[in-house]
């Protein structure tokens, strides 16, 4: 299905949050998630279904100064 993720069109396989990031290699927990502008608690990732048309943002914490 078509999805947009981080504002780029994706063909994903993945049916739920938590597949999604395992298609998308991500690994540890260190990370918020947003399905169309909600963002996700990491207890609801298992079970969030993902549709045709979501956004998704993964934003990852990034070190700087």
């Amino acid at each position: 299905m078509q999805v947009t993720v981080n504002g780029e069109h994706r063909e994903i396989a993945s049916g739920t949050v938590d597949a999604l990031l395992a298609e998308l290699d991500y690994e540890g927990t260190h990370f918020a998630i947003a399905v169309n502008f909600d963002v996700l608690p990491k207890s609801r990732w298992a079970q969030t279904p993902l549709k045709a048309g979501d956004e998704i943002e993964i934003i990852t914490p990034r070190q700087g100064g």
